[in-house]
């Protein structure tokens, strides 16, 4: 169930709601991306990211729910609980450190709480990383594939490539919303910010890439252009958006419709 936000007497959310709603907003598209991208960028069937929940705690504490998937074919791991330990990913959750197995089914190293939501989905080699930053975890991501197939260096780096990106992504996210808001101006000195600027098509482009946590050098690679080419188009958006960092301007983006 979700609370429902503060609002001040003029009826508009407080701004740490509205700093706390963003973050979210930023934490579910980084995250949906990264399932969708272990898939289309790995090479692997399915890509599941698990996320923190303090309600799901193992013997060790803490544990995590399976929110994002892609390539799934039933829903036995959609929402799945996952506490520290259990699996694969609670054992990366546990350990922070990946965690891999080319059949998960035979492997006799882990437990296997979860092998009927496995075999349904007929999986059988996974992987297993730990967003980690900080000490802290803010999630694991699992590459699966419908075979028994060797981890190699390749794949692994890969994955792990995808969850650091991710992960910076995420700790922005969390800062930005640490950050206490400026209070605002009284009504009569307010000063009333003109509507942003339409952003040009590749000013776009880069900064729908740059909401998924991408960095510079990859969105230069995605879109054939340079490093310096790829801070001026951000730069210039972030102007025309009247934001202050890539954190913000991805919130906007997206609660302006621009990422829809």
């Amino acid at each position: 169930m979700t609370t429902a936000p503060t609002a001040s007497k003029s009826g508009a959310e407080a701004p740490d709601d509205l700093a706390a709603r963003a973050a979210e907003l930023v934490r579910d598209a980084v995250l949906g991306d990264l399932a969708r991208r272990v898939v289309a960028d790995c090479g692997a069937d399915v890509g599941l990211v698990g996320v923190p929940e303090p309600g799901v705690a193992g013997a060790r504490g803490e544990g995590m729910v399976l929110r994002h998937w892609a390539g799934t074919r039933a829903d036995l791991l959609h929402d799945l609980p996952v506490p520290a330990g259990n699996g694969l990913g609670g054992r990366a959750l546990a350990e922070r450190a990946p965690s891999w197995a080319p059949d998960y089914r035979a492997d006799t190293t882990i437990s296997h709480h979860y092998d009927a939501a496995v075999i349904a989905e007929d999986l059988y080699a996974m992987l297993t990383v730990p967003l980690l930053h900080g000490g802290t975890v803010h999630g694991v991501v699992y590459a699966s594939l419908r075979a028994v197939v060797p981890f190699g260096d390749v794949r692994i780096a890969a994955v792990t490539r995808l969850a650091e990106a991710a992960t910076r992504a995420l700790a922005g996210a969390a800062a930005w919303r640490a950050t206490p808001a400026t209070p605002p101006a009284a009504s009569a000195t307010a000063v009333r910010r003109p509507p942003p600027t339409p952003l040009t098509r590749r000013e776009h482009e880069v900064l729908r890439w740059a909401a998924t946590g991408r960095t510079n050098p990859e969105i230069a690679a995605q879109l054939g252009l340079t490093c310096n080419t790829v801070t001026g188009y951000l730069k210039s958006a972030m102007h025309k958006l009247g934001v202050r960092n890539r954190t913000e301007l991805a919130v906007t983006a997206r609660e302006s419709g621009l990422l829809g």
